[in-house]
């Protein structure tokens, strides 16, 4: 056989490679695989659909039944509804976003601690301690309200925005402490040891070397935590009783509940808009620091 026909080493790899490609595009074909993809975009874009559909329906055209899948009007009458409310939408939109920032901050601030703890320093009991706050994650909190009701009541804390935060942060924890470890874990010990050298000490160290680089880890737990205490509803039902301090959810349930169990179903979708738009902002900024915080020490 000649130099000119013999097979070199990159011929015969990127043989099978090409028998694989050809072996998936047999097995789907690409007008399949448009199909099933535009099936699940239709599956979630049609809610969204029907929302925006009845927010600009007229009160009476968005409670009535059988519904109208079309307008016969464009109405504002919903947004109007919702802005004229006994004590103005603005002030339960705060509420909510002054419990969101809180529990980002402290959710943030604990686990990026707890997650160098545990990436960076060996100390007894490290792995069983760790295994315990994975074991959090198991039990659902619904399961836990009475006694942290009881806990926050003891520390005059019930009926608080303050106790509201608290409750959000320990439920975020878990998982937020386990992205934050794994995003230190993959950080080589030289970095750190590095800074060490020069003179940082181990919170320095943290703080100027390896902050930056946990940032995408970081932005991930506070994107969790941030939507989840925007759109909790039923601790802050139980929690709260005062209703100048109610989240946006609370507001929105208590708003939309008519006479005799009636919901005014416009005014509701109204609310739900209102409350997407800043989550669909956030996320859409964020959105590559997120994705590289959740593959974080996969490779690994």
């Amino acid at each position: 056989m000649s130099a000119a026909t013999a097979p070199t080493a990159s011929t015969r790899t990127e043989a099978p490679a090409r028998r694989r490609s050809r072996g998936r595009r047999g097995a789907m074909p690409a007008w399949a695989w448009w199909t099933v993809c535009s099936l699940i975009a239709v599956m979630f874009l049609l809610p969204l659909a029907a929302l925006l559909v009845t927010v600009f329906k007229t009160p009476e055209a968005a409670t009535a039944s059988p519904p109208s899948y079309l307008p016969t009007e464009i109405s504002g009458e919903n947004f109007a509804a919702l802005t004229d409310s006994r004590e103005g939408l603005w002030r339960y939109v705060a509420n909510t976003f002054l419990v969101a920032c809180g529990t980002v901050l402290v959710t943030v601030t604990v686990a990026t601690l707890a997650g160098y703890g545990f990436a960076r320093f060996r100390f007894p009991l490290r792995g069983a301690l760790f295994g315990t706050v994975l074991l959090c994650m198991m039990i659902p909190f619904q399961a836990i309200l009475t006694p942290l009701y009881m806990v926050l009541r003891s520390l005059h804390l019930q009926n608080s925005l303050i106790g509201l935060v608290l409750v959000y942060a320990t439920f975020q924890l878990p998982i937020s402490v386990f992205l934050m470890r794994n995003s230190f874990e993959q950080i080589p010990k030289a970095l750190p040891e590095s800074a060490q050298i020069d003179g940082c000490s181990s919170l320095s160290a943290l703080w100027r070397v390896l902050l930056p680089v946990v940032r995408p880890g970081a932005v991930s737990v506070a994107l969790f935590a941030f939507f989840s205490a925007w759109n909790e509803f039923l601790a802050a039902l139980v929690l709260l009783s005062d209703e100048a301090k109610f989240t946006l959810p609370i507001f929105l349930t208590a708003l939309a509940s008519g006479q005799l169990g009636t919901i005014n179903w416009g005014v509701l979708e109204a609310g739900v808009l209102v409350t997407m738009v800043p989550c669909a902002v956030i996320f859409l900024i964020l959105q590559r620091y997120y994705v590289r915080g959740l593959v974080a020490g996969s490779v690994k």
